[in-house]
């Protein structure tokens, strides 16, 4: 391992900060750490007080291998490639249905600031779908599209959070229009510590409430031993986590283990997310894409003919 220690720079101007860096990129403070100790990249300048800072190079890099990891691809194989190599990876056409023409069409309208009149739009394709749909098909086109655009610089990250916040209100609201309508199994939703991301939790909240559960979230960064203990004040069938692919695979291997271990036997551990891609973990459900949650509950279903434990 190379333990060379990063170079000194007298200027911040030559790079930013991780914390600006964690914003930009989506990729967390300790995933940079690892990354930089693990595989020798990224290799952050110091400034005048020892703190990291990283040179708009390094961000961009970081950025290409974020958006490929989104796609499913591990970390560990794109650190080792060189820019124009992710590059070409994320110019080659895509095969995912509705990536194209049922995407392109939010640019625009983000970019016009016009945010009632694309409150109105995402409203409209969510009627056409339907929930299920739009939450397995529209919507994740759209999500990689604005993510194209934010990696090539055409949308601005504060245009990235507003179309992140559009989503999710209008997720929710859809979400608590089924509220009445789900009974069993009864599902807690949650990330763990340093898992931020609220999006894919919410976007599987809406399945399973189309679908007949009933579904209640903890929101984002929720401890493990507060976990078990809603799971038991709740009587939950099922405690289902959500992680992004920036989170680190032994973190959410060891998290789910331990939170195994504190829930009660009869409680169910579901968990998904691109940063379980192809993983798997014993006494736990993976559900490999958004598309496999309506498949799930139906086998819980039949595993459970009483409707669970209640």
């Amino acid at each position: 391992m190379d333990n060379t220690p990063p170079e000194i720079t007298a200027s911040p101007a030559q790079g930013i900060g991780i914390a600006a860096v964690e914003r930009d990129t989506g990729l967390g403070k300790d995933t940079l750490r690892v990354w930089e100790r693990r595989y020798g990249f990224p290799r952050p300048l110091r400034d005048a007080f020892g703190e990291r800072i990283y040179p708009a190079e390094q961000v961009a890099h970081l950025r290409l291998i974020k958006r490929l990891m989104d796609q499913g691809q591990r970390p560990g194989a794109l650190l080792r490639q060189p820019m124009a190599a992710l590059t070409e990876q994320l110019a080659a056409p895509s095969e995912t249905v509705g990536a194209g023409d049922t995407a392109d069409w939010i640019v625009p309208k983000l970019k016009a600031r016009d945010i009632d009149s694309l409150r109105a739009e995402l409203a409209q394709r969510l009627a056409r779908d339907g929930l299920e749909r739009f939450v397995i098909e529209t919507l994740p086109a759209l999500n990689r599209r604005i993510g194209d655009g934010w990696m090539s610089g055409e949308i601005a990250i504060f245009e990235e959070h507003l179309y992140t916040e559009l989503v999710q209100n209008l997720l929710r609201s859809a979400t608590h229009a089924l509220g009445g309508r789900g009974t069993r199994p009864q599902v807690l939703l949650t990330t763990v510590k340093d898992e931020e991301h609220l999006l894919g939790l919410l976007m599987v909240e809406a399945l399973l409430a189309a679908n007949g559960a009933f579904a209640l979230s903890l929101g984002a960064q929720t401890p493990i031993a507060d976990i078990a203990g809603a799971a038991r004040a709740t009587h939950a069938d099922i405690v289902a986590l959500s992680f992004s692919a920036a989170y680190p695979w032994r973190k959410a291997r060891d998290a789910l283990i331990e939170l195994r271990a504190a829930l009660p036997a009869v409680t169910g551990l579901w968990a998904g997310g691109a940063g379980l891609a192809g993983r798997g973990v014993d006494g736990v459900r993976i559900i490999g894409e958004l598309r496999d949650v309506a498949p799930a509950l139906a086998e819980w279903h039949v595993a459970h003919p009483q409707g669970g434990r209640h």
